[in-house]
């Protein structure tokens, strides 16, 4: 008989779901740990997440959420260690959660959760400690990201490559963002097969919600004939938001109108090898010419980012490598059309030619392009928006934990199977 799912360990080593996405390490998987673990709460599973602690201000343990419970992990110093020196802190966090568990009965977790390769490898210590079951989520993956690398951006290191091998040869199960994630896993790590599964993430779709495009621009002090470009994310070399500068210098270019009511919003902050030049976006804006037409964001409220998203004409993610890409979700279901590359995640998160465009390539020139027939053919953006409110409408965070949790309770089931 399969023991029943009481409590599960979730392991985000460098970055809390406490912590504000669109800066620093925080993005998309924060949300998604925050989202699911709430989520998994509500159906009766206790949730415990381990992260580093990284400021003095931590608490030992913070509730997330009734039946969620944050614990942060003494590691190194708590400010000024890039996730990339991570690494050399892994036995401390390794040592920090096996004492939790150390303080509780025998068989206190029954799974164990681990996003990113740096909490596998933890999760990989802690599944043999506690012999149960692991559950391992890569969000983003160094051969993936090396392959599809932005120009001038740094490789991922080898031994982020090897710590990814080990994960996926220890995980019970390995959930992907989408089929071609799956693919990937297999193609790339040799992942077997059997043990992979594709588990969408979701949108919160009570909060991300359509609009009145007037009313959104009157509340961020827009013009209401304005032309709203908007980019949502971390601003790095991966996300690639100079192709989205460099495009609409080009659109200016080809239809001199616009200069008077082209804005170029770019909500986020610097993060990974972008806080090497964390004013480079600024300082291309000034080569092009289009510094007027820029309008910088920090990382902003959930509620603040919906009204951005109902207020832009358009989306734009143009990526470089993406496992799946939330924003897109996020602003389809506020109504608004997205232009994102053709990599990745990104094609099961957009359907190209019904919810918004998919782009090869990142020459400016061809983004500049299918930005301008969007944004210049109302009837077209009206189709594209009742598209992506339908599309985005299957991807609430409810199924993604329905089925985060089957696989869950087939990892048990299984680990369970084989000890007997």
């Amino acid at each position: 008989m399969t023991k029943p799912l009481e409590r599960i360990a979730i392991l985000s080593v460098h970055t809390s779901p406490l912590h504000q996405p669109g800066t620093g390490d925080a993005g998309g998987m924060n949300v998604y740990i925050n989202e699911t673990a709430k989520r998994i709460a509500r159906r009766g599973i206790e949730v415990e997440i381990f992260t580093r602690a990284t400021s003095s201000g931590d608490e030992a343990n913070t509730e997330l959420a009734p039946g969620v419970l944050v614990r942060h992990i003494s590691a190194g110093p708590l400010e000024g260690l890039r996730k990339e020196d991570l690494p050399s802190q892994l036995c401390a966090v390794t040592a920090g959660v096996l004492r939790a568990e150390a303080a509780r009965q025998e068989g206190f977790y029954d799974l164990i959760h681990s996003h990113y390769w740096l909490s596998g490898q933890v999760g990989w210590i802690a599944k043999e400690r506690w012999n149960v079951p692991l559950v391992h989520s890569m969000h983003t993956m160094a051969r993936v990201k090396n392959l599809q690398l932005a120009s001038g951006d740094t490789p991922e290191p080898t031994v982020r490559e090897i710590g990814e091998e080990q994960v996926v040869l220890a995980a019970d199960r390995l959930v992907a963002n989408t089929s071609a994630e799956a693919q990937e896993l297999i193609d790339l790590y040799s992942a077997n097969p059997d043990r992979v599964r594709v588990v969408n993430p979701g949108v919160d779709l009570e909060t991300f919600v359509p609009g009145n495009m007037l009313a959104a621009r009157q509340t961020l002090g827009l013009d209401s004939n304005a032309v709203v470009l908007l980019f949502v994310g971390r601003i790095q070399p991966l996300k690639a938001p100079d192709v989205l500068v460099r495009s609409a210098a080009t659109m200016i270019e080809r239809d001199p109108t616009l200069r008077s009511r082209l804005v170029v919003a770019i909500c986020g902050g610097p993060s990974g090898t972008g806080l090497e030049k964390p004013n480079s976006l600024v300082e291309l804006a000034g080569e092009l010419g289009i510094s007027a037409n820029m309008h910088f964001e920090p990382p902003t409220t959930r509620q603040h980012l919906v009204t951005w998203f109902q207020a832009a004409d358009v989306c734009v993610v143009p990526s470089h490598s993406e496992s799946f890409g939330l924003v897109a979700i996020e602003a389809q279901a506020c109504g608004t059309p997205v232009i994102a590359a053709r990599v990745g995640g990104l094609t099961t998160a957009v359907r190209d030619g019904i919810s918004g465009m998919l782009v090869d390539g990142h020459e400016p020139a061809m983004w500049a392009k299918t930005i301008s027939h969007v944004v210049s053919n109302a009837q077209l953006r009206t189709e594209l928006s009742t598209g992506a409110v339908e599309h985005a409408s299957s991807f609430g965070w409810d199924a993604t934990t329905d089925n985060l949790i089957q696989v869950y309770k087939e990892a048990v089931a299984t680990a369970q199977h084989t000890v007997i």
